[in-house]
């Protein structure tokens, strides 16, 4: 039974196996330029079964992604509106005699705080204080399991972490609203894989596992193929793997150098020159040049030799 239909089923992560903890090859994944997660593997590994399993937390941590910012908004001015109701201002509401059906099914637990949505995509029954609070935690704390900040801690993510993530939000959103929400609710619909992202830039960004291609130096990984066959069988690997959608052609191929090592460099650099610039400083010898610098000075005056000059009289 699926309670208050908010029950959450992971389709593309059901054919999908995890690698065994033991292994030890990690694979930096990004998507063009930019870090994703890190992932623990073997080189005995299938492509087909790694391009799955990225593929599925790739478009899982998507789908997080979203949920997070639709429950921001859902903390703050509550459940979604009928399609027809949305964008509409009171009077035309009235005008029209349009009604929020879901709006006395839905109201979050503990009562609600009303405050307008200036879009008009909510219907303003906020829950309280304390409910907000759940959601919002929830929040946090589902971003930073699924984070791209776990690429910095080396951390790497599976796709357990982002079930877990999936299934805390669900947690949140049943205990604030124990009847739960209008279907029309795209966090509702996220829960149940009803998101329709058609015509959206949320849309672009998803990647269809049948559409995948995995790439590491300039090369696309052939799903057929095992790990090894480009890696070769030394386990402690480390390397960076680019998934983008086919047809897009070679991904742009790492630098030589990261931007971190590039900064540290151009510290260093810039460092070094500050040296070289004092020691040029210390070893001045223009003080040379002045008389009281000369140790032959006191001679030359007893000798009445101080100020001879050589050279024709002007």
């Amino acid at each position: 039974m699926r309670p208050n239909g908010l029950e959450l089923e992971h389709p593309a992560s059901a054919h999908v196996r995890e690698p065994e903890a033991s292994t030890m090859v990690q694979l930096h994944i990004k998507h063009g330029s930019e870090s994703q997660f890190l992932l623990d593997t073997s080189v005995n590994a299938v492509v087909d079964d790694l391009a799955k399993l990225i593929t599925a937390i790739y478009n899982g941590r998507l789908k997080v992604d979203r949920i997070c910012t639709e429950m921001g908004e859902l903390a703050e001015h509550g459940t979604f509106l009928p399609i027809n109701m949305q964008g509409l201002t009171d009077e035309q509401i009235e005008e029209l005699k349009l009604k929020d059906e879901w709006a006395e099914k839905c109201i979050p637990s503990g009562g609600y705080e009303f405050k307008k949505d200036e879009l008009g995509r909510r219907n303003g029954r906020a829950p309280n204080q304390s409910m907000k609070n759940v959601l919002k935690k929830t929040v946090e704390e589902a971003k930073a399991l699924t984070s791209k900040k776990q690429v910095q801690a080396g951390v790497c993510v599976t796709m357990e972490m982002v079930k877990d993530a999936l299934d805390q939000l669900r947690g949140a959103v049943m205990i604030v609203y124990p009847m739960g929400l209008p279907p029309h609710d795209p966090v509702r619909q996220e829960f149940e894989d009803k998101e329709d992202l058609a015509g959206l830039q949320a849309g672009k960004s998803v990647i269809e596992e049948s559409d995948a291609q995995l790439w590491w130096a300039g090369k696309e990984l052939q799903r057929h193929k095992k790990l090894s066959d480009y890696i070769g069988n030394n386990e402690k690997t480390k390397i960076v793997v680019k998934v983008q959608k086919r047809g897009q052609g070679a991904p742009a191929r790492e630098p030589i150098i990261s931007e971190d090592e590039q900064k540290q460099m151009m510290m260093h650099y810039y460092r070094r020159q500050e040296e070289l610039k004092k020691l040029d400083e210390n070893d001045d010898e223009s003080y040379l040049d002045s008389d009281w610098s000369d140790r032959y000075a006191l001679k030359r005056q007893f000798q009445g030799v101080k100020d001879i000059k050589w050279g024709p009289r002007k």
